[in-house]
């Protein structure tokens, strides 16, 4: 039987659009939005960052290096978090629901910077027992050591957790540690996902 609910934030909660960035940074530099994108998807700053080998400050300053950015920190912090469109893609309500049925933890690949915009934006997050983050357990899904972080948190055998994430690597990543574990494709899904394993919404 289930005893925690998992869930991504990325791709699951709020939604993702990674076209914004590179075109507002463009206006804080030299290069194009392309050329932006290209040095963003070239670059392994980010996922530095995102393991926590990098202070908020650290990674600003390597970044815009990188980038030929002239942009202050506090807007390229604003244009940053220009990757999540501000509605989510599930209500908040779904969470508290889930969460009184089991305990509910949060799984994610993510940052200081973003974690932080989106605690204060999104309710769903406090609707949650835990929140297990790569940049505070210094591993990347789909490293084992990030499961077996949130195993130790949500208090149960791996089996009797259920964790929902959009990305398949990751879904298998966590079926690896012996969570079961689906694909998020949609709300629709994740209902019938969780009333097959007993949650209803």
């Amino acid at each position: 039987m289930i005893q925690t609910v998992i869930f991504d934030l990325g791709g699951v909660i709020v939604p993702l659009d990674f076209t914004a960035v590179p075109k507002r940074l463009a206006g804080f530099s030299r290069c194009s939005a392309e050329v932006i994108a290209e040095r963003m998807a070239a670059s392994t700053l980010p996922a530095e960052y995102e393991r926590g080998e990098l202070s908020s400050e650290e990674f600003y300053c390597q970044f815009a290096n990188i980038l030929s950015l002239e942009a202050s920190m506090e807007d390229f912090q604003e244009i940053w978090c220009d990757l999540f469109p501000p509605h989510a893609l599930f209500p908040a309500e779904w969470v508290e629901a889930v969460r009184q049925q089991k305990r509910v933890l949060l799984l994610s690949n993510t940052n200081e910077i973003h974690y932080e915009w989106i605690r204060e934006r999104y309710p769903h997050l406090g609707h949650m027992d835990h929140h297990v983050l790569s940049y505070k357990v210094g591993a990347l899904k789909p490293d084992p050591a990030i499961y077996k972080a949130a195993i130790a948190q949500a208090g149960c055998a791996p089996e009797e957790c259920f964790f929902t994430d959009d990305v398949m690597k990751y879904v298998d990543g966590a079926r690896a540690a012996g969570i079961d574990a689906e694909q998020f494709l949609g709300p629709d899904k994740l209902k019938a996902d969780l009333a097959v394993r007993g949650i209803q919404l």
